[in-house]
């Protein structure tokens, strides 16, 4: 989600704002939520660690430094959100203890009770690193064991008429496929 809106302003509500320039860190607290066009994210606390490359002393600028730009600008190193992690976007979601976006390498990793949701589709463990410049996601697990629950797809033939007027959920692909946990955009491909 956030690589899908990486040209879309960063929004953060929070109750609180803490700066430390010398740490050149940003702390919100209190019920925090960052919107970035159509990924939302909610946690207790969210640092912002960012690079004030203009001019130092000046908090005008550390503030410009939260506000990333489209061209690959932004000042923002990495995000650290801690407490009840959940991030959404469309029909995905991810929740876990802790959230760490290197906006450098490009990567997400949640920590701690991962838990995500896609459709009905859930996938649980201990870790997840998402990867948005090559598209690959890993789930990891502290007992060697990740668990998974998919799906299967709705035969067209055994549904025959909606009887109840409820609309089937798409599957997210074909069996024996890999889920494409970062792509939202419809999975489903014709004549397959």
């Amino acid at each position: 989600g956030f690589s899908q809106n990486r040209d879309k302003p960063i929004q953060i509500d929070a109750a609180s704002l803490e700066m430390r320039d010398k740490d050149k860190a940003a702390t919100f607290s209190g019920n925090v939520k960052v919107v970035q066009g159509d990924t939302t994210m909610l946690c207790k606390t969210l640092v912002v660690f960012y690079d004030n490359n203009q001019s130092a002393g000046s908090k005008k600028p550390a503030m410009k430094a939260a506000t990333p730009g489209p061209t690959g600008s932004s000042s923002i190193k990495r995000l650290e959100a801690q407490g009840g992690v959940i991030v959404t976007q469309k029909d995905q979601t991810v929740t876990g203890d802790r959230g760490v976006f290197d906006m450098r390498a490009n990567t997400v990793t949640m920590h701690g009770n991962v838990l995500l949701t896609k459709d009905k589709n859930v996938l649980r463990g201990d870790r997840l690193i998402v990867d948005l410049t090559t598209g690959i996601s890993r789930v990891e697990s502290n007992s060697g064991r990740v668990q998974g629950v998919f799906q299967a797809a709705p035969n067209a033939s055994q549904s025959g008429s909606n009887q109840s007027g409820a609309q089937p959920s798409p599957a997210p692909g074909a069996p024996g496929k890999p889920l494409k946990l970062n792509d939202l955009s419809g999975s489903r491909k014709p004549n397959s």
